[in-house]
């Protein structure tokens, strides 16, 4: 559904994303659709991505159909295989990490 490119260490600064929707994903209401969606659940996982990245983020046509949630898992399955699976990766800000104790 979506595929993940990474550049470390491209530049200074801090990490920047481009969106790739194509036209094979849907008309123009469901690519803008699935880019504002892409770009709410990439907000959020930006401070996961080490300075200076570039990542670029590619939606496939099965992405138009899909649940926030199912995004959300695809984005952060993308960014664990390109990252090499930090384990804060999608966790909400201030959650204990799986298997601590709080």
């Amino acid at each position: 559904m979506l595929v993940v490119h990474l550049a470390r260490g491209a530049g200074p600064g801090p990490a920047r994303v481009g969106l790739i929707v194509s036209r094979r994903v849907g008309s123009a209401v469901v690519r803008n659709r699935v880019k504002r969606r892409l770009r709410h659940l990439v907000g959020s996982r930006l401070r996961d991505l080490p300075d200076g990245s570039l990542v670029v983020i590619r939606a496939n046509p099965p992405a138009a159909t899909a649940s926030w949630e199912e995004l959300g898992a695809a984005l952060d399955a993308g960014l664990r295989a390109t990252l090499g699976a930090p384990a804060t990766l999608g966790r909400a800000a201030g959650a204990p990490r799986p298997g601590s104790t709080p």
